[in-house]
């Protein structure tokens, strides 16, 4: 069980590190992209394509992966119906207000990453007696960087906002990177 746990806890860390690189990577190219006056539907394909390359290697490198990840994400089916829908607001609600205020988008998106993995942290501490630190980790790194991505907004590059949101989306890619480099170097103690 011992070693299960720790094998499940090192998916996600590799997971959260792939997530840290994805979004590090499609960020740079999305300043490229930027910078060289390119048409806007490259951006998706940037980003497409760096998330799908980078999970089509760690998925297809090992294959069994998917059904440890699909295990730990079937905690949740046991929830109680409004824990479910706090939880599915936590990540939706601030992605969805993106709609409403896309000047603050990128405030927005550390806010769903901040709430959504300290709230699944939580409940699944609560509800499913797992405690699955690298994600706190990532959701209060996440919510720590807000005012550092405000700072940089609105003081350090206000005539660059690109450096501004490339910075902020930098801060994203750091918040996985902790929270995998903790699953990936931490050992599992009994509970």
């Amino acid at each position: 069980m011992e070693s299960t746990k720790y094998e499940v806890r090192r998916i996600f860390g590799l997971l959260f590190i792939c997530v840290a690189i994805a979004v590090a990577i499609a960020s740079i190219a999305s300043e490229i992209v930027f910078l060289n006056n390119l048409p806007k539907y490259v951006y998706g394909i940037v980003w497409v394509g760096v998330f799908g390359i980078i999970f089509s290697i760690y998925f297809l490198s090992f294959k069994k992966r998917i059904s440890l990840i699909r295990n730990r994400m079937k905690n949740s089916l046991s929830w109680p119906l409004y824990i479910k829908i706090i939880n599915g607001s936590c990540w939706a609600l601030p992605f969805g207000l993106i709609a409403v205020f896309p000047q603050y988008f990128q405030y927005l998106i550390l806010l769903g990453i901040g709430l959504g993995n300290f709230s699944t942290y939580v409940f699944m501490k609560l509800f499913s007696n797992q405690s699955n630190k690298e994600q706190i980790l990532v959701g209060l790194t996440a919510l720590l960087a807000i005012p550092i991505a405000i700072e940089i907004d609105t003081s350090l590059f206000v005539s660059h906002q690109d450096i501004a949101i490339l910075l902020s989306r930098i801060l994203i890619s750091i918040s996985y990177a902790i929270g995998g480099a903790y699953a990936l170097f931490s050992k599992i103690k009994s509970e």
